[in-house]
């Protein structure tokens, strides 16, 4: 068996065939040792994983996966350049940083590149729960199960209610090491499941989703419940015609907005007028109103609600970073270039996506949105008229310079009348800003667990902007 190799096993693979601390340091020593390049960063991501899905209330496929991959970025002079295996072997290894020495030679100078960090100091953080890691198939199917009798339970006025959904987890070691003497390592679990659930006759559909780094935290009865009720509740919607409404958006399609904020919190962006928190003439809005003054937004990898990443993928130490208190602007993110030219401390917080997906940039420290006490019963309660939304679909940006995104509705949205849910609606495309609109707040939630690392509450918006109705269920 090579090293870092998963081991085989006839019955499948586990979380322990995950890198330990001391593996994951070899691996990255032999590496560094290899390189003669000015400076060197080994990126090693050791991952398990384990998933279910099912449709038509059967299991049709159940999969695991094991893999080590190593990204080594070398440094000449000014050029920087990276390259990726997954096979650890001697030769491999070498091989694949002497591509990612090639392609430094070629590649232009950088003139906003800096040094490889050295030795840093890390919080602790215990994202890793060995019951999600070690969530197998047998598991997995049994939580299957009680998901999908719930949902026939909750489904049985509509008749015979057709189900689908998703269950995974996964296990996954990060480490980072430079020829400047720093050594990361972090250990961390997830687990997701949902259900979509229709109606017989084709026109209601429900969804619900849970997820945690503690599996013990989902509960898949209750998931399988809450997508048939939904299914079984929006048949046959009728119309209502687009406009700006009240609407009640449940913690799930929160989600889908909040964490689009990621790209206007970058401090460059900001300082350089594209996004929503530059300041006219120059510079960016910290300190400055720029939400209702309920809403706080933070980020922190030691909450034990989030317990996400300490370090960021140069080995930056991820600390709590509040972007948002009371509706001021308190911080945005600084990349070490940034900070270093504007004269102030670099944040790390948000994490790049590769060269494979760019665009995906998500909050390394986990991220809540809080600034109420309520249920989304509550919520709903509170709503003389409006529209509830479980959740949305094909989100795509409209306008960065205000965070204006476009998407529609899905699985359930249902007219709210004297805080009671009245009817089932036809599907909505909507243009909005998580910005903007958290300026028109008229009541704000509890924080809800809606995903590994994320806290989202209900949310009640006022002129939420409904642009057209859609056929879809």
């Amino acid at each position: 068996m090579q090293r870092g190799q998963a081991p085989t096993r006839s019955s499948g693979v586990d979380s322990r065939s995950l890198l330990t601390r001391e593996a994951a340091k070899a691996l990255a020593d032999d590496v560094l040792a290899m390189s003669m390049a000015d400076q060197t960063r080994v990126n090693i991501t050791s991952s398990y994983g384990g998933n279910t899905r099912f449709a038509d209330a059967s299991i049709t496929t159940s999969g695991a996966f094991v893999n080590t991959s190593v990204s080594i970025t070398v440094t000449i002079g000014r050029r920087r350049a990276s390259a990726t295996t997954n096979v650890l072997d001697d030769a491999s290894l070498k091989r694949t940083l002497d591509l990612a020495m090639t392609l430094a030679r070629l590649a232009p100078e950088d003139v906003e590149l800096m040094p490889e960090l050295g030795p840093q100091t890390y919080a602790t953080v215990g994202a890793f729960i060995d019951r999600t890691a070690d969530l197998d198939a047998e598991t997995r199917a049994a939580a299957v199960k009680r998901s999908i009798d719930a949902a026939v339970e909750a489904g049985e006025a509509a008749g015979n209610i057709f189900l689908a959904g998703f269950l995974e987890a996964n296990a996954e070691v990060i480490a980072v090491a430079t020829s400047n003497g720093l050594f990361a390592y972090h250990r961390t679990t997830s687990s997701d499941f949902s259900v979509t659930a229709r109606t017989p006759d084709g026109t209601g559909s429900g969804w619900a989703r849970g997820g945690s780094r503690d599996w013990n935290a989902v509960n898949p009865a209750a998931i399988g419940r809450r997508a048939a009720q939904k299914a079984v509740a929006s048949r046959t919607p009728q119309r209502l015609d687009p406009a700006k409404y009240t609407a009640v958006l449940e913690p799930q399609a929160v989600n889908d907005l909040i964490p689009l904020l990621s790209d206007a919190l970058d401090a460059r962006n900001a300082d350089e007028g594209r996004s929503p928190f530059s300041k006219p003439g120059g510079g960016n809005r910290i300190g400055e109103k720029v939400t209702d003054q309920r809403v706080t937004l933070y980020s922190d990898p030691t909450d034990p609600t989030l317990l996400g990443r300490p370090f960021d993928n140069e080995g930056l130490p991820v600390q709590r970073l509040i972007w948002i208190e009371k509706g001021i602007l308190k911080n945005l993110f600084y990349s070490r270039f940034w900070a270093e030219k504007q004269g102030v401390m670099p944040t790390g917080g948000l994490l790049y996506g590769d060269l494979s997906t760019p665009w995906v940039i998500t909050f390394a420290g986990g991220l809540t949105l809080t600034g109420g006490t309520k249920s989304t019963e509550e919520i709903i309660a509170g709503c003389e008229r409006g529209i509830l939304l479980t959740h949305f679909f094909y989100i795509r940006s409209v306008a960065p310079r205000t965070v204006l995104n476009t998407g529609l509705t899905r699985d359930g949205t249902f007219l709210i009348e004297k805080g009671k849910i009245t009817r089932a609606l036809k599907n909505f495309r909507w243009n909005e800003s998580p910005l903007l609109m958290l300026n028109r707040l008229e009541d704000i939630g509890r924080p809800e667990p809606v995903a590994a690392g994320r806290m989202m509450p209900a949310l009640r918006i006022r002129d939420f902007d409904f642009t057209s109705t859609s056929d879809a269920v």
